[in-house]
């Protein structure tokens, strides 16, 4: 049974921006990708090495390289591999349009909480005056 996050240590979303080069939907989108291995749709390793990332007791990159998780996710991309070399390039190119939609969507979503965490903000930064006096 895997125990709780340190308190000393906290899973940091800025690996996850890292590693995507700065693209803040593909970095959430990994880390929906870590939530649902967490959950266990992909084994029970993999679940273990999700859950031990997202609670920050270790890095996506050190948990990358522990041979039982890396075997696994090799493992598990094999069949998606192998679909893939069987692909036509327009099918691929399809798949790339699809994931492009996707990171699109993403991004679009990450716009829209920024755009109304903003008018939030701007709503609660006003005031009405009420209670205040020069006299």
């Amino acid at each position: 049974m895997a125990e709780g996050p340190d308190p000393e240590k906290r899973f940091d979303d800025s690996e996850l921006l890292d590693m995507s080069q700065g693209d803040p939907a593909q970095a959430k989108m990994l880390r929906k990708s870590l939530e649902t291995l967490a959950a266990g749709h992909g084994g029970d390793a993999l679940k273990e090495m999700a859950q031990d990332v997202l609670a920050g007791r270790s890095s996506l990159r050190e948990a990358a390289n522990v041979s039982a998780y890396s075997d696994q996710l090799i493992e598990q991309a094999r069949p998606m591999t192998d679909k893939w070399v069987s692909m036509s390039e327009a099918e691929r190119d399809a798949v790339a349009a699809e994931g492009r939609r996707a990171i699109a969507a993403e991004q679009e979503q990450i716009d829209e909480e920024r755009r109304e965490a903003a008018a939030e903000a701007a709503k609660k930064s006003r005031h009405d005056s009420r209670g205040w006096s020069l006299y």
